[in-house]
């Protein structure tokens, strides 16, 4: 009876020992999965930084193709100078007709002018707003050139003012904006440019040959009328 007890406290013993083992190897197992997911998540965390950092890529290439497309469609200065030639041209057609408008007592005149101002505000309309669309600065006045020209038309008066108009600014600078419009049709880079040009080639024709059958007309009246002087001074 004695021998029973210790073997009793034995076993109880070995039994909590037991117990502890098992419990430590629990913890060891949730330890190690607990670590896996961690590991897991960092490795996912990973993936999805270099998948932004992939992004960021795509970003900068697509921003690199943007600034590659802005400037393959840059306007030339060839192309520049022809907007702002054509602006420059149908200002001073549209200044001189105002001042024919006001001082002319021809009618034949006072109605081409009256065309003039019509016809060349429309172009000069629409150079105004290709040149917006394109990133084009034109001018806002004459330049000297022109300025010059149009004071010393504006300087003379009657039949004098009325052969001037029409030789200059109807037939002398139509035959410059004609021909300026021939060189820029092949020069032109621009589709947009190009088809302006197109467009204005007609009416600037026919500007030009209207304002030669003008000047005809005013060089029979001026002849007729020396002819006539001539035969009142007999």
């Amino acid at each position: 009876m004695l021998n029973k007890k210790p073997v009793k406290g034995l076993t109880g013993i070995c039994a909590a020992a037991a117990l502890c083992a098992t419990l430590a190897v629990q913890a060891q197992t949730s330890g190690t999965q607990s670590g896996s997911q961690g590991g897991g998540q960092s490795s996912s965390g990973q993936t999805s930084s270099g998948q932004a950092g992939s992004g960021q890529t795509s970003s900068g290439q697509a921003g690199s193709g943007t600034a590659g497309g802005a400037g393959s469609a840059a306007i030339s200065s060839a192309d520049r100078k022809i907007v702002t030639d054509l602006a420059m041209a149908n200002m001073a057609e549209i200044e001189v007709a105002r001042t024919a408008q006001g001082k002319s007592q021809d009618d034949q005149v006072k109605k081409y002018a009256q065309q003039m101002i019509d016809d060349h505000t429309k172009a000069l309309n629409e150079v105004q707003q290709l040149a917006q669309a394109k990133g084009i600065t034109l001018p806002a006045t004459l330049d000297r050139a022109h300025k010059a020209r149009a004071d010393k038309l504006a300087a003379l008066s009657g039949a004098a003012f009325d052969r001037a108009y029409i030789a200059q600014a109807g037939v002398a600078e139509h035959k410059k904006t004609h021909s300026m419009l021939a060189r820029a049709q092949g020069r032109a880079k621009d589709a947009d440019i190009k088809a302006l040009v197109t467009r204005m080639t007609p009416t600037v024709d026919q500007h030009l040959h209207a304002a030669q059958d003008l000047h005809g007309n005013q060089n029979s009246a001026k002849g007729n009328s020396g002819m006539a002087t001539e035969k009142s001074g007999q």
